[in-house]
C-alpha cells in the first residue's frame, strides 16, 4: 500500500511539473501583397478578433492573433508589402548615361537593390521576422506575386536563414478560400518567380540600351523639338505601337472606290421587305445598269423557298483578364488601366474573385449555384436569380484555362460602390450570372425572290425567349418583322432601284481591337496589356481621338516608319511573342531561364547592332514626321578606335573584370579636374580598387584589340609616354606604347602595377597548398581599396603571387635575412607584425624547398627570425615596440638565389648592422597598414617619383631596389658633411619636417624648393649619401 501510494505520488509530482514548464508554439509572419489584403485576410482567420498595430511604414499595418495550423494553436503577425519590394538595377557606374556605351548594358552587372520608399517596409520585415518560426506569403497566385514572395523571403532569410517557408494558395479572398489556403500550406514556385526575373532583366538590358542610344542621338540630331524628350524603347511597347501605327497608315492610304447594286421593295401597309442582291454590288455600273433592265422589264417576284430555322444567341463566357478589359473599354468607356486598377481595389477588399487570370472555363468543384444565392436579395436582380435556381446554373465554359485561378466573378452582395467602381462591379455581376443561365432563344425566316431570273433574299427574326438578356444588358438582339411569305407565291414588288455605294476605310483600332490584337499575337500577357497601353499613351506614341479611337503620335509615327526603314526585328511582335512561350516553358520546367535569358539578349544585341548601323534612316523618317532637318554639326557622335560610332560624349572604356569584387570590369577612366588618367572599378563605390596612372601616361586609351596571352575579355592599353627615360627603356622613340596590365611584367614592374595580387573580396584564399620555387624579383603592387602596396614573386615555374595587404588571415611571403656563411636554409615566417616585412641584403646560393620542409618549419623558427632582426641596432625601436602582433600564419616560404638586394620600401630604407662578419642587412615595412596611400612620403610615391629621375640598376628584372653601402653601425647624417642639392635643379633643397602623425612624425626632409616644376626631388635628411645616386 505504501509502494502505491509512493508511486501516485511521483506520478501527480511529475504531472504538476511538466504542466508548469511552458509549451513551445509555433508563431508565424503572414504577408500578403497589399495592405487592403492583409487586412481582410487576418479578419477572416481570426474572425474579427485581430489587434491592429502600427509598423515602420504608415501604410502597411501589423495585424495580431491566433488561429489554428495543422491542428494546433499559433500566434500569427500578418502584414504587407506595396507590390514589388526589390528593383532590378544597373551598379552605380552604368547609370550615367554620358560615360557608358550603350551597348554595353548589355553585358552590365544588374543587381536587386530595395528602392528609398520602399525600405520602412522591407524594415518592417526583418523587425518582426526575428520573433517568428514560420514565414507564410500570401501574395497574389500568378507570376509576379510568387516573385514578389521570392523577395520577401531573400529579405526574412538574411534574419533568419532556416525559418521554415510556406505558401498560401488562393483565387479569392473570402472566408472559406482564405482558411482552405491556410489548412493546405504548400512551398513557393521557384519557376514562376525565375520566369518573371528573366523577363524583367531582359526588359531592362533591351529598354535601357535602346532607349539611351536613340535618346541621345535624337536629342542632338533635333535640339529645338526633341532637346528634353525621353524617345524610350520596349520590346512590347513598339510592337504594340506599330499596331495603331499599320491600321493608322491604313486607313491614311486608303482609296475609296464606287459600287452599285439592286434593292427590291415590298411595302404592305407600315411595313416595307427590304430583298437585297444576291451578286451584292457591282464596280461596274454599266453592268449593274443592264441588269436593272432585266429586271423592270420583267419585275413579277416569285417565291422560290421560305425557310424557318431556329436561332440562339450565345450567352457570354466566363469572364477572364482579357474580355473584362475589352468590356470595360467597349462598353463602360473605361480604359483598361483604370479597368484593372478598379479591380485589383475590389479583390483585394474580398468583393470580386482575382483579375488577373486567362481561365474562361469554371471547374465542377465551385458551387455556382451558391455565388449566385448571394445576390438573391438584390433589388434588380434578385428575380434573375431566382430564375437561374430553377434552371441550374449551367455556364457556358470557354476553352483556356490557366489552372491557377477561377474566371472572375462576385464573391459577395456590396450595395454601396460609387462612381465607377460600382459599373466595375456591377459588369463582374451581371456577365457571371448571365454567363450561368440560358442562351437567348429565337427564330429566323428567309424568303428567296427571283425577279428576271435575278436571285434576291430577305430575313426577319423572332425572338422567342430573352433569357440572359435580361440581366446582360451590354447586348441586344432585336426582332425584324417580315410579311408572310409562302413558297409559289408571287408578288409584285413596291420598287426596284439601283443603289450608289463606295467603299469605306477600315476603322481606326479601339483599345479593345488593340488588346484582342496583342493577346493574338503574343504580346505581354494578360497582366500586363493595360500597362503597355498606357505607357505609349504616356509617351506620347498614340493618342485617343473621338469614338475612343487610336491614332500615332507624331513620335511614335517616326519611331515606326524609321524602324520599318530599318527592317529591325524590334518592331514586330515576332520575337516578343517567341520570347512570352520561352518565359511559358520556363513556367513549366520545359527550359532553363539562364540558357533562354542568354539567348535572347543575343538576339536583341543582335538587333540592337543592326540599328546602329541603319541609324540614319531613323534620322530621315524623324526628320520627315517632326518637320526639322537635323543639325549638321554631328561632332557629339563619337567614333571609337574599333569603328563603332557612339551617340555618347565621354565613353568608358572596359579593360577586363575586376579581380577584387568580381561584378563589374576595370575601366579607364579621366580625373575630374581633367589632368590625368585612372583605372577604376565600375563597381564604385561598393568597389574601390583603382589603379592611378602616373602623369608620364599621356592620351592613354583603351583598344578594341585583345591580348592573345589573356584571352579574348583582356583589352589592351595604348599610350604615350612623356619621359625620354621610358621611351628609352621600352624602346618606342615616339613615346607610344601598346600593354597588357596583366601579363606585362616589365611595365607593371616600373609603375608598380600588379593587379594579381588583389584578392576577392568577402573571401579567404589558402594558400598553404601552393608550393613553388621563387626568385628573387620582387615588384610592387597597386591593391584594391586602401591603395596599398604589394609584392609579387615569380616562380620558376610558374607566377605566384603573395599579397601584403591589411586584411588579417591571408597569406604572406617574409624575406629573412641570410648569414654569408650559410650555404641552405628555409624560413616560414609566423606572428610578424602585419605591416612589418624584412628585406634581404644578401644570399650567397638559392636552396630548393620541399613542402615537407615547410611543414617541419615550427612556429620557434620563425620567432628566432624575428627576434635576429629586432636586436639590430637601427632606429626604429619605438615604432616596432608599438606593433600589434597578429597570430597570423605565413604558409608561402620564399626560395631566393643568391643577389645583392635592398628594396626601398614603406615609410622609409632603413639600415640594419649585425656584428663581427656578418653582411649588412637592409629592412623594409610592410607597406600595406592603414593610411599608407595617404602619406606623402611613402615608397609608392618616392618610387613614382625616383623612377623617373634616379638612375639605378635593374638586376634580373627587379625594378626599384638600391644597394646601400653601410659600413658603420649608427647612421651617418648627410647633411653635417656637405651640401644637399637638387639634383636636376642644382638648387639648394629645402629643409621640411613630416607633420602627419605616424612612424616618422619629425623627421627632416628635404625636397626641390621650385614645386611647381617636373623635378620630383626627396630624400630624407638622415639617409645616407649611397642613396642619391
Amino acid at each position: 500500500m505504501a509502494n502505491r501510494l509512493k508511486f501516485w505520488m511521483s506520478q501527480y509530482i511529475v504531472r504538476r511539473y511538466c504542466s508548469q514548464i511552458p509549451q513551445f508554439r509555433m508563431k508565424y509572419l503572414n504577408v500578403a501583397e497589399k495592405n487592403d489584403a492583409a487586412k481582410t485576410i487576418a479578419s477572416f482567420l481570426s474572425n474579427g478578433t485581430a489587434t491592429r498595430r502600427e509598423g515602420c511604414s504608415v501604410y502597411n499595418k501589423i495585424y495580431e492573433f491566433e488561429t489554428v495550423v495543422d491542428g494546433k494553436n499559433c500566434k500569427m503577425v500578418m502584414t504587407s508589402v506595396s507590390g514589388h519590394l526589390l528593383q532590378l538595377e544597373f551598379i552605380t557606374s552604368y547609370r550615367r548615361w554620358n560615360e557608358v556605351d550603350p551597348q554595353a548594358l548589355f553585358s552590365a552587372p544588374v543587381r536587386k537593390a530595395c528602392p528609398e520608399n520602399n525600405t520602412k517596409i522591407m524594415r518592417t520585415l526583418e523587425r518582426e521576422v526575428r520573433s517568428c518560426n514560420g514565414l507564410i506569403i500570401w501574395t497574389d497566385c500568378d507570376r509576379e506575386g510568387e516573385n514578389i514572395g521570392f523577395e520577401i523571403i531573400d529579405i526574412c532569410c538574411k534574419i533568419k536563414p532556416y525559418i521554415k517557408v510556406y505558401r498560401a494558395i488562393f483565387s479569392e479572398i473570402t472566408g472559406v478560400s482564405i482558411k482552405r489556403a491556410l489548412q493546405q500550406l504548400t512551398q513557393p514556385n521557384k519557376k514562376l518567380s525565375d520566369a518573371v526575373d528573366v523577363r524583367t532583366e531582359l526588359d531592362l538590358r533591351t529598354g535601357a540600351a535602346i532607349t539611351r542610344f536613340q535618346t541621345m542621338r535624337l536629342q542632338r540630331l533635333f535640339p529645338k523639338k526633341m532637346a528634353n524628350k525621353l524617345i524610350s524603347y520596349g520590346s512590347c511597347q513598339i510592337p504594340t505601337l506599330g499596331f495603331v501605327a499599320e491600321r493608322y497608315k491604313e486607313v491614311e492610304a486608303f482609296v475609296s472606290e464606287r459600287f452599285w447594286k439592286i434593292k427590291v421593295l415590298h411595302t404592305i401597309g407600315d411595313l416595307t421587305v427590304d430583298f437585297a442582291w444576291s451578286r451584292n454590288r457591282s464596280f461596274d455600273k454599266a453592268a449593274c445598269e443592264d441588269y436593272l433592265l432585266l429586271c423592270l422589264a420583267d419585275p413579277k417576284a416569285k417565291v422560290e423557298n421560305v425557310t424557318i430555322k431556329s436561332k440562339h444567341k450565345w450567352r457570354p463566357t466566363p469572364l477572364d483578364t482579357v474580355e473584362m478589359e475589352k468590356l470595360g473599354s467597349r462598353k463602360l468607356k473605361i480604359s483598361a488601366k483604370e479597368t484593372m486598377t478598379i479591380a485589383e481595389k475590389l479583390y483585394s477588399r474580398g468583393i470580386i474573385s482575382y483579375p488577373r487570370t486567362e481561365t474562361n472555363q469554371f471547374s465542377k468543384d465551385i458551387d455556382l449555384r451558391s455565388i449566385a444565392e448571394r445576390f438573391i436579395e438584390h433589388p434588380e436582380w434578385g428575380h434573375f436569380v431566382r430564375r437561374i435556381n430553377e434552371w441550374g446554373a449551367n455556364p457556358r465554359n470557354g476553352n483556356k484555362t490557366d489552372q491557377a485561378h477561377p474566371p472572375i466573378h462576385p464573391t459577395k452582395l456590396v450595395t454601396d460602390l460609387h462612381g465607377n467602381e460600382a459599373r466595375v462591379y456591377e459588369l463582374v455581376c451581371r456577365h457571371f450570372l448571365a454567363c450561368i443561365s440560358k442562351d437567348a432563344i429565337g427564330s429566323e425566316t428567309s424568303v428567296h425572290i427571283n425577279v428576271a431570273g435575278e436571285k434576291f433574299t430577305a430575313t426577319g427574326l423572332c425572338i422567342h425567349q430573352r433569357n440572359y438578356l435580361d440581366i446582360y444588358i451590354y447586348e441586344n438582339w432585336n426582332a425584324k418583322q417580315i410579311h408572310k411569305y409562302e413558297q409559289g407565291q408571287s408578288f409584285d414588288p413596291t420598287d426596284i432601284l439601283m443603289q450608289e455605294g463606295a467603299t469605306t476605310a477600315p476603322p481606326l483600332l479601339t483599345e479593345a481591337d488593340l488588346i484582342a490584337l496583342m493577346e493574338k499575337h503574343g504580346i505581354g500577357t494578360d497582366a500586363t496589356h493595360a500597362e503597355h497601353i498606357n505607357t505609349i499613351k504616356e509617351r506620347g506614341y498614340i493618342g485617343v481621338v473621338e469614338k475612343g479611337c487610336l491614332v500615332p503620335g507624331i513620335i511614335g509615327m517616326g519611331l515606326y516608319e524609321g524602324y520599318d526603314a530599318m527592317n529591325l526585328a524590334l518592331a514586330k511582335p515576332l520575337l516578343r511573342s517567341a520570347f512570352e512561350a520561352d518565359l511559358k516553358d520556363i513556367c513549366t520546367g520545359k527550359k532553363d531561364p539562364k540558357i533562354v535569358l542568354g539567348e535572347q539578349i543575343l538576339k536583341y544585341l543582335e538587333a540592337y547592332k543592326q540599328m546602329t548601323e541603319k541609324i540614319t534612316a531613323l534620322d530621315n523618317k524623324m526628320a520627315l514626321r517632326i518637320d526639322e532637318n537635323p543639325t549638321a554639326n554631328i561632332d557629339h557622335l563619337v567614333t571609337d578606335k574599333t569603328g563603332h560610332t557612339s551617340a555618347i560624349g565621354k565613353v568608358v572604356n572596359e579593360i577586363f573584370q575586376c579581380p577584387k569584387c568580381l561584378v563589374a570590369p576595370l575601366a579607364l577612366r579621366q580625373k575630374k579636374n581633367q589632368d590625368g588618367f585612372y583605372i577604376g572599378c565600375m563597381n564604385f563605390p561598393d568597389c574601390k580598387n583603382v589603379i592611378w596612372l602616373p602623369e608620364d601616361f599621356l592620351e592613354p586609351s583603351v583598344l578594341s584589340e585583345t591580348c592573345q596571352h589573356c584571352g579574348p575579355i583582356v583589352k589592351l592599353i595604348k599610350l604615350k609616354f612623356k619621359s625620354l627615360y621610358y621611351k628609352t627603356l621600352f624602346k618606342t622613340p615616339s613615346g607610344w606604347y601598346k600593354t597588357c596590365l596583366l601579363c606585362d611584367r616589365q611595365f607593371c614592374e616600373n609603375f608598380n602595377i600588379n593587379l594579381e595580387q588583389v584578392k576577392p573580396s568577402g573571401r579567404i584564399i589558402d594558400d598553404a597548398s601552393v608550393y613553388t620555387s621563387i626568385t628573387a624579383s620582387i615588384f610592387p603592387v597597386v591593391t584594391s581599396t586602401t591603395g596599398g602596396i604589394g609584392f609579387e614573386i615569380e616562380a620558376q615555374n610558374g607566377p605566384t603571387s603573395t599579397n601584403f595587404n591589411k586584411n588579417r588571415g591571408k597569406s604572406r611571403t617574409k624575406l629573412k635575412p641570410e648569414n654569408k656563411c650559410s650555404s641552405k636554409k628555409t624560413v616560414t615566417t609566423r606572428n610578424v607584425p602585419h605591416f612589418l616585412t624584412p628585406a634581404l641584403q644578401s644570399v650567397r646560393e638559392s636552396v630548393d624547398v620541399s613542402p615537407k620542409s615547410i611543414e617541419n618549419n615550427t612556429l620557434e623558427n620563425a620567432d628566432a627570425v624575428l627576434a635576429d632582426f629586432l636586436n639590430s641596432n637601427d632606429e626604429f625601436d619605438e615604432i616596432m615596440g608599438a606593433v600589434d602582433l597578429p597570430n597570423e600564419s605565413v604558409k608561402n616560404t620564399i626560395n631566393i638565389k643568391t643577389q645583392k638586394l635592398a628594396i626601398l620600401s614603406a615609410s622609409t630604407t632603413v639600415k640594419s648592422f649585425t656584428q663581427g662578419n656578418e653582411d649588412t642587412t637592409a629592412v623594409i615595412f610592410d607597406e600595406s597598414f592603414p593610411d599608407i596611400t595617404e602619406f606623402v612620403w611613402g615608397t609608392a610615391e618616392h618610387r613614382r617619383r625616383s623612377g623617373t629621375n634616379h638612375n639605378y640598376q635593374n638586376m634580373d628584372g627587379a625594378v626599384g631596389i638600391f644597394q646601400q653601402d653601410v659600413n658603420n653601425e649608427s647612421p651617418r647624417d648627410v647633411s653635417a658633411t656637405k651640401n644637399i642639392e637638387c639634383y636636376e635643379c642644382h638648387q639648394p633643397a629645402k629643409e621640411l619636417k613630416v607633420c602627419k602623425e605616424g612612424p616618422n612624425k619629425g623627421r627632416p626632409f628635404y625636397i626641390c624648393p621650385n614645386r611647381n616644376a617636373s623635378c620630383n626631388f626627396f630624400k630624407w635628411k638622415n639617409e645616407d649619401s649611397s642613396h642619391d645616386v
